[in-house]
């Protein structure tokens, strides 16, 4: 099985940035937004809620981090000179769900690729075009319908019921762009698959691209 790195189109594992000793962004929206998705995944005496109900509950809680663009650390939002970089920026313990940043550099994309989870991407900065792929009647992977080009803002969801293959590019050959991503899994250990031009598919294990995780639960430092 392939690593993420191993496929040279999709963010392969950065080195490691520098120990993080002090964060300076006020990091409440994100704590917030994690508290909130924490709470739609264990409501009271529920059990477990079908996609539909899940990317429902998510979306508010996604566009409200999203109204905002002071809380994101400056190492989380750096590009790579050749790939996208995935950044983790929280990983539920139960595994139910993860949030990542997406840092895109001028014109970098990832190739044709599946999640096997739900998921709902935001865009923060900049702006990204997704094309969806579906299998035409001699089984390959081809585009299917228009691309969906988001803007700061806009939500899209992802699912294995809803369509879950697709190709994403920066809009942008010369400025960075960067989405928000939460996903149903810690999605860095999930086992996906690319699709080659040339057919088949190829196993991957994403992986993250940073050493650290921003520090959500020391309030410190807050003003009261």
């Amino acid at each position: 099985m392939a690593t993420l790195g191993d496929h040279r189109g999709l963010a392969p594992t950065a080195p490691p940035l520098p120990t993080h000793t002090a964060q300076t962004m006020p990091l409440t929206a994100l704590r917030d937004f994690v508290t909130a998705v924490t709470q739609e995944l264990s409501p009271p005496g529920a059990t477990a809620q079908d996609e539909a109900t899940l990317l429902a509950a998510v979306r508010p809680h996604l566009a409200r981090l999203l109204a905002s663009d002071d809380w994101l650390p400056d190492e989380l939002a750096q590009p790579h000179a050749q790939y996208y970089q995935q950044y983790l920026l929280h990983a539920d313990p139960l595994g139910r769900f993860s949030v990542v940043s997406f840092v895109w550099g001028p014109g970098q994309k990832t190739p044709v690729h599946d999640h096997t989870v739900w998921g709902l991407i935001g865009m923060l900065r900049g702006e990204e075009i997704a094309q969806p792929y579906a299998l035409d009647d001699a089984g390959r992977w081809t585009p299917q319908g228009p691309a969906a080009r988001l803007l700061p803002g806009d939500i899209e969801a992802v699912s294995p019921t809803l369509g879950d293959v697709h190709e994403v590019r920066n809009a942008f050959d010369d400025r960075t762009s960067i989405s928000i991503h939460v996903y149903g899994a810690n999605i860095g250990a999930v086992r996906r698959h690319v699709y080659p031009a040339e057919g088949g598919r190829k196993d991957f294990v994403s992986g993250y691209s940073n050493a650290w995780l921003p520090n959500l639960w020391d309030r410190s430092k807050e003003t009261v």
